[in-house]
């Protein structure tokens, strides 16, 4: 049986989720961001109750088509900005349409009703998220922090990273103030 989780982000998600699935007695099959591959189906309470637990948790069991294909759209794009070093060399338009098999003007439509901001939006706000964490980490020029995350100049990320912060890059790091929001908070 294959369970839909909202808001499992990073790796320590994965752990808590697959923790709180062994506390409940269920051994997982797997589990990465987003989904849990469990080797029976769950009881109707059984579901409901791990629910309740993963709200409390800030998670959620998605049932919706609709939301889980909003979910898996949303994981599939913070795995490849925040966890795959490799640049990617399509646009996201076109990896979210192979990926997902479907037209990307449908999948845009589905995604702007439902959360309210456009595919591109969701990609910038991560984006930026993720330069912001390069930039604290101070371990890569500015220029390579735009070629790891495919702006096409370091002009172009620094335009975009001021009109959602309000800062410069340079500015960002010389006010060393913790302004990153959590990925699942974004």
């Amino acid at each position: 049986m294959k369970l839909y989780i909202k808001n499992m982000v990073c790796n320590r998600c994965i752990m808590m989720v697959k923790s709180e699935l062994e506390k409940f007695g269920l051994q997982p099959d797997a589990v990465q961001l987003g989904e849990v591959d469990l080797p029976r189906a769950l009881s109707a309470d059984e579901k409901e109750q791990l629910d309740k637990r993963f709200r409390e948790l800030g998670f959620e069991i998605i049932d919706d088509r609709k939301t889980r294909l909003i979910e898996s759209i949303k994981t599939c794009i913070v795995e490849r900005i925040h966890y795959t070093e490799e640049p990617l060399k399509i646009t996201f338009s076109e990896y979210l349409s192979e990926k997902f098999h479907q037209d990307y003007s449908s999948l845009s439509k589905l995604f702007s009703e439902v959360q309210g901001m456009t595919i591109e939006q969701y990609v910038i706000t991560q984006k930026i998220e993720k330069v912001k964490e390069l930039l604290v980490y101070d371990e890569l020029s500015l220029s390579e922090i735009a070629h790891q995350l495919n702006y096409s100049s370091v002009s172009h990320l620094s335009k975009q990273f001021k009109k959602v912060t309000g800062l410069t890059p340079t500015h960002f790091k010389q006010v060393k103030e913790n302004k990153r929001i959590p990925l699942d908070k974004l």
